[in-house]
């Protein structure tokens, strides 16, 4: 069996090793002329930490990453809301890491090469249209460089090309437009000094008005990726979302000027940027199916959700895991049968529970109870108001502990 991957983001890249794993053989097809490391930070949840480590990454990931210690909620001022712990300070046997996205790419980058050999990922080739033959899946492909066609054949293709998948396209061309929530984000990375602990992931406001996300990519924990939200408007469908958008400092600073914690200098790393991103904060509805026959879907292309669970990076390599399984015991469309009901049924939930923003309505009772901020969150909240926003953000963002430290292992043997 030879299986096609379009896309070589993380959840192309991981399907590689994970079909190498199994003894399947495996082509990355990407559009990109040369792979870089691009883009700014990403969290990966134990649940995928515990897949890369099955494939034989724990080191180097370890390598790259900051392993969080807690996920930690706070008002526009700084006053802490929830704390809660992250990885193995939860009980789980892996850790949660923090990392850049482009160097995790280029970390699975490599070790494709180093496992399936060099030619394993060919650059600059863009997907057009799949058919179904009885020779196989024949993929229509054209060299970007060059312009020229060409045809490849396999036993199975996966769209594993992102949120503006062309797989997708060609699958469901009536398959639902983006959608935004209304909020715009803003991304970038700056050198800094650590806050709190040096490995915390910190939250502060609400997507409600404003939101700013940071924590540490580095291990010297100075690269502080962060992302600024804001809720300018009702959202709806969207007709693109360009991930490389440049974006500019006088557009987001104004929102967060007075952000200045004890802990943490929001205008600082605002304006302490080399580069901004902005670009929507956007989703799809989930589709009734994925693909069809030797076809299908994987990742963002198959799922996207909106980031506030920090989870569909995780996804994407779960769903890379299942797949190998999957067509290791059935065979190509028997085991896409297999793979899509497990991971699609997995996936829905998550997508419209992302889209709800569970914590939510507890960030906003904060803001309403204690508009100029707080000394004790006990006299803000109850102590079930807060358990209700801990189990949202679990909801949205967590595996059992005990269930993903005991079940079986996915590997193939």
């Amino acid at each position: 069996m030879h299986v096609l991957v379009i896309g070589g983001g993380i959840g192309g890249l991981t399907t590689a090793l994970s079909l190498h794993a199994a003894g399947i053989g495996c082509t990355v097809a990407e559009s990109a002329g040369k792979l870089r490391p691009l883009g700014v930070g990403i969290n990966i949840q134990p649940h995928a930490v515990r897949e890369l480590t099955e494939l034989g990454l724990a080191e180097r990931l370890a390598g790259i990453g900051v392993a969080t210690s807690f996920q930690t909620y706070t008002d526009r001022f700084g006053g802490t809301i929830l704390a809660l712990p992250r990885g193995r300070a939860a009980g789980y046997r892996w850790p949660q890491y923090s990392v850049h996205r482009g160097v995790l790419q280029m970390l699975l980058l490599d070790a494709v090469r180093e496992r399936l050999g060099p030619a394993a990922v060919r650059t600059g080739l863009r997907f057009e249209d799949v058919a179904e033959k009885p020779e196989g899946v024949v993929a229509s492909l054209r060299d970007v460089r060059t312009g020229e066609p060409l045809e490849l054949v396999s036993d199975v293709l996966v769209g594993a090309d992102g949120v503006h998948s062309a797989v997708r396209a060609r699958l469901h061309p009536g398959g639902g437009p983006l959608l935004w929530s209304g909020v715009r984000m803003w991304r970038g990375i700056t050198e800094s000094e650590p806050f709190l602990d040096g490995s915390t992931l910190a939250v502060a406001g609400s997507n409600r008005s404003c939101k700013f996300v940071a924590y540490p990519v580095s291990a010297d924990r100075r690269q502080i990726n962060w992302v600024a939200e804001v809720k300018v408007g009702d959202g709806g469908e969207v007709p693109a979302a360009d991930w490389s958008r440049e974006g500019s400092l006088e557009d987001v600073l104004p929102y967060f000027a007075g952000w200045k914690f004890p802990w943490l200098d929001v205008p600082g790393l605002l304006a302490g940027a080399e580069r901004i991103l902005e670009y929507p904060m956007v989703d799809r509805d989930p589709l009734p199916s994925w693909g069809r026959g030797r076809v299908t879907l994987l990742g963002d292309a198959a799922h996207p959700m909106y980031p506030v669970g920090s989870n569909g990076g995780s996804q994407a390599v779960l769903d890379a895991r299942v797949l190998a399984r999957s067509l290791a015991a059935h065979g190509p469309v028997e085991g896409l049968a297999a793979y899509e009901e497990e991971r699609r049924t997995a996936t829905t939930p998550l997508v419209l529970a992302n889209r709800e923003m569970p914590m939510e309505r507890t960030l906003a009772l904060v803001e309403e109870r204690a508009p100029l901020g707080f000394a004790d969150i006990a006299e803000v909240l109850t102590a079930g108001e807060l358990a209700e926003m801990a189990a949202g953000q679990q909801r949205i963002t967590d595996m059992d502990v005990r269930f993903l430290n005991d079940r079986a292992s996915w590997s193939v043997s």
